[in-house]
């Protein structure tokens, strides 16, 4: 069994920095916060390596639709930081509607270099009943 401490805290700035560069699309330094064979588990999605995580979401967000996400809660564990917030994703079509589902994320941070995310956890939605 292991014991974890957390603390509710204002987010920090790489994970605002990560947020950032998905709701502006630039897809640039905002994904250093991630090691360089990190892993995601998003939803259905397995992606390894930053890389990856960085392409699969360019291609999940360039399907249509703009998101922007809101922290609700961030909680600091140490190695484990969890995360809760509302993305409303804005579709590019004006007919369809734009929702905005929760999300709860969990990032497991490196413990060599505890200032990168080494495995990223999280689930988004639902986005549509």
């Amino acid at each position: 069994m292991t014991t974890m401490t957390f603390v509710k805290v204002d987010p920090p700035e790489w994970l605002l920095t990560f947020w950032k560069e998905i709701d502006d699309k630039t897809w640039g330094k905002g994904f250093d916060c991630f090691a360089e064979d990190a892993t995601c588990r998003l939803g259905v999605a397995e992606w390894n390596g930053r890389e990856a995580i960085r392409d699969n979401l360019r291609k999940f967000i360039d399907t249509g639709f703009t998101a922007h996400h809101d922290v609700t809660e961030y909680w600091d564990g140490g190695d484990l930081k969890v995360f809760r917030g509302i993305v409303t994703m804005t579709p590019d079509d004006p007919s369809k509607p734009v929702v905005r589902p929760v999300m709860t994320h969990f990032f497991y941070m490196d413990r060599v270099d505890r200032l990168k995310v080494r495995s990223w956890v999280g689930s988004v939605g639902p986005v549509a009943f």
